[in-house]
């Protein structure tokens, strides 16, 4: 594990490097530590989820750990010949029953943004029209965005990947007035007034406080992105174009919005009406 969070671990992004250190030195590494590789059985592991269970520990934050137990070995396995077997092969994940979503009504939208500084309610704008992540959003340069186009490109992601962002009007003229108000067509967009990095952690601080005073209950900045993807689908956008624009690699995390779009399926079992010959509807109707 030690080899993992040097080697690997550190190519992740920043969130997922201190998660994986945390949950390495604190629960894998008193758990494990004192075992070889193959004695790291299914049993342990098994073991393990009971224990984790008992502290009270979340499902998904299980699951977590466990996956990257799981992926630590999967490198062990084919890149460094350490071992022949990944023990988390043969072991199921706990049923993870937690899954947020959270997301803003316009109401609450409205309160947050009136109980926000400027500088705070610039990025919740950006975050609910473009669904951007908010490590991407402060990290976008004027650079990465194109208003010939009406777009802006993703230059740093959670996968590593680029990924073009089509802009609507509302993110068009956020972008325009940022540009305007510094004065300059390069450097970071959001910035703090000597133009550096703005600080994850300060900004969800200051989320936090706006939330209060809006009088909201339970909600983190990333359900910005959450409200993004639930406002799509109860707009009909197909979940495949929902995927592509939140930057998810598979369409499994994509699907929890699938609920929130019953009008655009109902058009789809529609399209079996057509397919009835009119005196087989008519019998129907007069049966």
């Amino acid at each position: 594990m030690e080899r993992y969070l040097k080697e690997v671990s550190v190519l992740k992004a920043p969130g997922s490097v201190k998660r994986d250190g945390g949950s390495i030195r604190t629960h894998l590494l008193p758990a494990f530590g004192h075992l070889t590789l193959v004695q790291v059985t299914p049993r342990e592991l098994a073991a393990y989820k009971v224990k984790r269970r008992a502290e009270g520990a979340k499902p998904a934050t299980v699951n977590k750990e466990l996956q990257l137990v799981r992926h630590a070995y999967n490198v062990a396995v084919r890149e460094w010949e350490w071992c022949r077997d990944n023990p988390m092969h043969r072991v199921s994940l706990e049923r993870d029953h937690n899954q947020r979503d959270r997301w803003l009504t316009t109401a609450e939208e409205n309160r947050l943004l009136a109980a926000s500084p400027l500088w705070l309610r610039d990025l919740i704008v950006c975050a609910l029209h473009t669904g951007m992540r908010r490590g991407e959003i402060l990290a976008l340069w004027f650079e990465h965005v194109n208003l010939g186009r009406n777009t802006l490109m993703v230059m740093k992601s959670k996968n590593y990947e680029r990924r073009t962002i089509p802009l609507n009007q509302t993110a068009i003229e956020l972008l325009k007035k940022k540009q305007t108000a510094a004065g300059r067509i390069n450097g970071l967009v959001f910035s703090t007034k000597s133009e550096g990095a703005l600080d994850g952690a300060n900004v969800s601080h200051a989320f936090n406080e706006a939330r209060r005073r809006a009088g909201l209950q339970d909600v983190r900045f990333h359900d910005l992105r959450h409200t993004f993807a639930t406002r799509l689908a109860q707009k009909g956008v197909d979940l495949y174009t929902i995927q592509r624009l939140l930057g998810h690699n598979t369409g499994i995390m994509t699907q929890r919005y699938a609920h929130h779009s019953p009008e655009s399926l109902r058009g789809s079992v529609q399209l079996l009406d057509a397919d009835q010959e009119p005196c087989v509807t008519q019998k129907m109707h007069t049966g």
